[in-house]
């Protein structure tokens, strides 16, 4: 009894922690416009096929929020995501079938994009004379695929992108996103590869405007972002099967912190990912079992996600068919 007690005092905490975050966020910019496209993918995608069979759709968050220092902001404290995690499995889960909600930071790696150079706008044109310009010839084929593949995702109705920038931008729209895929049940997945930051400023205690840097040495108190995952799982969209990430530095704590993880959240798995070999190989955590899923040497495979996104979508396909396992 005292336990049961013990638990409910600590998710009541939580409950005022998460209302006082969103209660002191800056408003979302266009959130009608945003939960009107919600909406209107979710409800595309919920329609049975020819087969009867009803489309899975995953939300695939990716890059990392930023912590704004001043409300009108010009610094802010960042860490090094690119987003090509996200990016990369979007395309895989397109190619397996699902719609992509693709909550992605502005500027971060995009689906099909990957393979582009680092300045693609720059390096893949080039000019034939005054007035003509056309793709270079060392970059057509992957230009033309990332715009052909693209195109064919968002105006066939199964690739919704989303962007953001800072944390309060994040956990607002993921929230809204939850809500909005909660009707499909366990066809809906939950795939968070974004990072998400651990610290941030209240925006009530935030300079208004820029820290002038004459006034000494910064002394800034960072709280801490109040833990979602488990209010996601149990009250935003329960039934979703939602997997986490967990990346660490160090190997000989990254097992345990996922294990960890999994059962304080109760998430369904857990990818947890070395600094240093991350795009070489990941280990899926579940409550009954440890995978490793390295890259693929075979030809045409080039990413870790595509061996780790057919390893969940038959992970996936098993909780649709009975989801109280």
């Amino acid at each position: 009894m005292a336990l049961t007690n013990g638990l409910e005092v600590q998710k009541e905490i939580l409950d005022a922690e998460i209302k006082s975050f969103f209660d002191s966020a800056p408003p979302l910019k266009d959130s009608d416009d945003i939960s009107g496209k919600l909406e209107e993918f979710v409800k595309k995608n919920s329609v049975p096929s020819g087969s009867g069979e009803v489309r899975r759709v995953v939300c695939v968050t990716s890059g990392g929020t930023t912590v704004p220092l001043e409300q009108q902001c010009v610094r802010y404290i960042d860490n090094f995501s690119s987003g090509h995690r996200g990016a990369a499995s979007t395309e895989y889960f397109l190619k397996a079938g699902y719609a992509v909600i693709f909550l992605y930071r502005r500027g971060s790696c995009q689906p099909y994009c990957t393979s582009l150079p680092d300045d693609p706008l720059l390096e893949s044109f080039e000019c034939t004379d005054d007035s003509n310009i056309k793709v270079c010839q060392s970059h057509s084929e992957v230009v033309r695929n990332a715009i052909t593949k693209t195109h064919a995702a968002v105006t066939g109705g199964l690739l919704l992108k989303l962007p953001f920038t800072t944390i309060f931008e994040y956990l607002q729209m993921l929230q809204m996103i939850a809500f909005s895929i909660r009707s499909l049940g366990p066809h809906a997945i939950l795939y968070l590869a974004a990072a998400v930051s651990d610290f941030y400023v209240p925006w009530k205690s935030m300079a208004e405007h820029k820290i002038q840097s004459g006034s000494g040495p910064l002394d800034m108190r960072l709280v801490q972002v109040p833990k979602m995952l488990l209010v996601l799982r149990k009250d935003w969209a329960p039934r979703a099967f939602c997997i986490s990430f967990k990346l660490e530095t160090d190997s000989k704590i990254l097992l345990e912190k996922a294990d960890m993880a999994l059962k304080k959240y109760k998430v369904h798995m857990v990818v947890a990912n070395e600094l240093s070999t991350r795009k070489e190989e990941v280990v899926v955590v579940r409550s009954n079992e440890k995978i490793s899923v390295r890259r693929n040497q075979s030809p045409g495979v080039v990413d870790v996600e595509c061996p780790l996104v057919e390893l969940i979508v038959g992970r996936h396909s098993a909780y649709i068919e009975n989801p109280d396992l």
